[in-house]
Parts: structure tokens; C-alpha cells; sequence
């Protein structure tokens, strides 16, 4: 399920970025932007996107642990330690 939830985000990110590239480039046509605006803007979204899937891939990560340890399941570390004994 997280893989599809990941997937999607990525597929939507991907339109967006798409969507707004072919924005930038009608405005660039028009003179409205020159081409270094647009590619700082866009450097800047990349930049932001990948600290924002850093910050949710943290923040899930955590979540699942927290369910982990509540649930008392066992995690690969706990099976590999008592395997050794």
C-alpha cells in the first residue's frame, strides 16, 4: 500500500511539474519571464519538492514504527537477535 500511496504522489508530482514547465515556457514566449526566472523557479521547486519527500518519508517512517512498537510485533532486528541465542 505504501509503495502504491508513493507511486501516486510521484505521478501527480510529475504532472504537476510538467504542467508547470509548459506554463513557463507560453510565458517565455511571451516575453513575460526570461529564461533564467524559469530556471531558478524551477530549481526551486525541485529543491523544495525533494525536502518536502524527505520530510513525509521521515514522518512515515516514525508513524509506522510508533504502530510497530504498540502493536508489539516483531521487527527484523528482534528475530535476528534471537536467532543468535
Amino acid at each position: 500500500m505504501f509503495k502504491e500511496l508513493m507511486y501516486t504522489g510521484l505521478g501527480g508530482a510529475l504532472l504537476l511539474k510538467e504542467k508547470v514547465e509548459e506554463e513557463l515556457k507560453k510565458l517565455e514566449e511571451k516575453g513575460k519571464i526570461n529564461t533564467t526566472d524559469t530556471k531558478s523557479f524551477l530549481e526551486s521547486l525541485k529543491t523544495k519538492g525533494e525536502n518536502e519527500e524527505n520530510r513525509l518519508k521521515d514522518e512515515l517512517k516514525s508513524a509506522i514504527r510508533e504502530v510497530i512498537e504498540e502493536l508489539g510485533i516483531a521487527t527484523k532486528k528482534d528475530i535476528e537477535e534471537a536467532l543468535k541465542k
